[in-house]
């Protein structure tokens, strides 16, 4: 055997550990720095490179670095601020809502929201029509629901530590599917030609919707939220009187089927 060789398989065996022996940061875009982590600080992470001096250090912005692989094969992955749940365990995520001027147009809508996580929850209204006032002496009685999900606006622009001021709020546009259901008294000629031959008669309605939703929420002290939207979309009605509103919804008609929506909400908020 060379008397050379087991030197230079015990050098080769030594630079082969060495280049093993390193820690991985991988950035949020998947590229790899292959390095020695000396400081996983608040903000950033401090290392240094094999091909320079061991005085030399460099640092990386923790918001993008999607996790380090330390030598040993133990990981810790990172959150962006904004996205961290655990940044917002103080904020409670459920609303309880009435629309404030609803019982002024024939019902009383309720509505839930709960987060699903920053910028995003979900939402579903239930309307009781009947209890209200009594428009057009309709005396109409039945129900609405509505269920959407919520995304809500992120900040034009992200600085380091960044965060929701609150989960639920902010503006937001919000996709919603509505269906309702509800008898009401109509005018009955049964001669045109002589008014005095007219009667009331009950009538069962049948309406849907599909709209997109766009609002603004504001959540204050973490207790008391007011909600103001309007949507548009398609809908389809079975009535074929003169009432394009459908208590929780306008549809203009079977000849033109836009649908439109509005209302201000207020909220009380639980765990």
């Amino acid at each position: 055997m060379n008397k050379n060789f087991l030197p230079l398989l015990l050098l080769l065996l030594c630079f082969s550990a060495g280049l093993q022996a390193q820690d991985i940061i991988l950035k949020r875009n998947n590229e790899p720095i292959h390095c020695k982590i000396r400081e996983i600080g608040v903000d950033e992470i401090k290392y240094t490179l094999p091909e320079y001096p061991s005085d030399v250090s460099f640092s990386i912005d923790k918001d993008k670095v999607l996790k380090v692989i330390f030598e040993n094969g133990n990981e810790l992955e990172f959150k962006t601020a904004i996205t961290d749940s655990d940044q917002y365990l103080d904020n409670r995520k459920n609303i309880l809502k009435i629309e404030f001027l609803s019982p002024l147009t024939g019902n009383t809508t309720f509505a839930y929201e709960r987060s699903l996580g920053p910028g995003r929850s979900i939402e579903g209204t239930l309307g009781i029509i009947g209890l209200g006032r009594n428009t057009g002496e309709r005396n109409a009685k039945g129900a609405f629901i509505r269920a959407g999900y919520k995304f809500i606006k992120d900040p034009d622009f992200y600085i380091r530590g960044m965060r929701y001021s609150h989960l639920l709020k902010g503006g937001y546009i919000k996709p919603e599917l509505a269906f309702g259901s509800y008898t009401e008294d109509i005018w009955e000629y049964y001669n045109p030609g002589n008014p005095s031959q007219a009667g009331r008669e009950r009538r069962n309605v049948i309406s849907g919707t599909i709209q997109v939703v766009i609002g603004k929420q504001w959540v204050f002290s973490n207790v008391f939220a007011t909600d103001i939207f309007g949507g548009i979309g398609y809908g389809f009605t079975t009535d074929d009187a003169e009432y394009p509103y459908h208590y929780g919804y306008s549809i203009l008609g079977s000849s033109f089927p836009m649908s439109f929506s509005a209302g201000f909400k207020l909220g009380y908020l639980l765990k």
